[in-house]
């Protein structure tokens, strides 16, 4: 472990603010869409799980860059465990989704989300130590990787849950794309990806609920009180809100409860209604701060394991941010993705935490590393 002293002066902070300022405002976005139920239940928690995020951030970023290398494999065996016990009779069904895991005292984990972690811990160690050889990937290597993501993968659509099987299976793609794949490999992987999702939506591999839920943002009418609601709803607060939107707390599609799940999936449609189109664009601006402050970590890292780690981190931000954005403005399928450190959620919360950490691990392992090549 290293001297807390040492990683606060190391860390990068514009990191750590930029994640606490996007949390912070996520936390006035859910107080709006709760508050006029639940009080300030939801806010309270949302800045717990934040408190509790941040904590975990600073633990792992205590943990020296080689043991993190050395726990790596650990923490993937432990995901896929936890993935194992979500499709056990300890497993949860929520919304057609078994995907939690209720704990005592009214808590519930969902591994899926703690999985992301793990999976970019994996490749980023696998694909790193061909590069620590002199050597790009093999084919072998390429192949491997890809075993790692579909067990994560696999399992997670036996819970079915779509959305976080895509998200698993794009940061893949990003950190073997990085790593040197050769490009038929990118390509026929591709194809497969594009044709399974096809088969998802064409077959009974998910539900009826949730094939109709991923396909109602294309003809939100045809069932206007089903599962058109929740899209017809969003976009119009969205589109309600104009420029400088409404005002906070008195957004009517908000306030009056018109979204279910706002909190959760759709708490973008918050900023869109109450903030309007220059607060909503802020907010992305923080995410894509977030984003771009990990993929300069990432740059910047002294070995192969960061870079890629880095990658593994912004490629599955990205996505997210874009997919939960997308199916707020109608323009993709609703997947049940949160919007990362925004929407209310304690393991989507802590995830998004953990890879910060992860990130600003490097980050020190970096600074530690050029203090001792300038004293020689």
């Amino acid at each position: 472990m290293l001297p807390l002293r040492e990683v606060l002066r190391r860390s990068d902070w514009g990191l750590f603010v930029a994640g606490l300022g996007v949390s912070l405002v996520g936390a006035l976005l859910v107080y709006s869409a709760t508050h006029r139920v639940d009080g300030t239940a939801y806010l309270v928690r949302h800045l717990v799980n934040t408190g509790l995020g941040v904590a975990l951030a600073v633990v792992v970023s205590l943990v020296t860059h080689e043991t993190l290398r050395l726990l790596a494999p650990l923490l993937y065996a432990a995901s896929l465990v936890g993935l194992v016990l979500v499709v056990s009779p300890l497993g949860s069904t929520i919304n057609g989704s078994r995907s939690w895991i209720r704990l005592p005292a009214g808590f519930s984990v969902q591994p899926s989300e703690f999985a992301k972690v793990a999976l970019c811990l994996g490749l980023a160690l696998l694909l790193a130590s061909r590069w620590d050889m002199g050597a790009s990937p093999s084919h072998r290597d390429i192949a491997v990787a890809w075993v790692l993501a579909l067990l994560p993968i696999g399992l997670v659509m036996l819970q079915p849950d779509l959305g976080s099987a895509i998200v698993l299976a794009a940061l893949t793609f990003a950190v073997v794309m990085v790593a040197g794949a050769p490009r038929r490999w990118l390509v026929g992987v591709a194809a497969l990806g594009v044709g399974g999702v096809v088969a998802m939506l064409t077959t009974p591999v998910l539900s009826a609920y949730q094939r109709n839920r991923l396909t109602a943002f294309l003809h939100p009418n045809a069932d206007p009180q089903g599962f058109g609601y929740q899209t017809r709803q969003v976009r119009a607060a969205i589109e309600s809100g104009g420029w400088l939107g409404q005002g906070f707390l008195n957004g009517r599609q908000t306030q009056h409860g018109f979204i279910p799940f706002q909190q959760t999936d759709f708490v973008f449609s918050v900023a869109g209604e109450e903030l309007g189109f220059i607060g909503a664009t802020g907010l992305l601006v923080l995410l894509g701060f977030v984003v771009l402050r990990v993929l300069l970590v990432s740059a910047r890292s002294m070995d192969t394991f960061g870079r890629l780690l880095g990658v593994g981190v912004a490629a599955w931000f990205t996505f997210q941010i874009v997919q939960n954005v997308g199916m707020n403005l109608g323009l993709m399928p609703v997947t049940g993705l949160p919007l990362p450190f925004v929407s209310y959620g304690g393991s989507s919360m802590f995830a998004c935490w953990l890879a910060l950490g992860l990130v600003n691990n490097t980050h020190i392992a970096a600074e530690r590393h050029t203090d001792r090549y300038r004293r020689g």
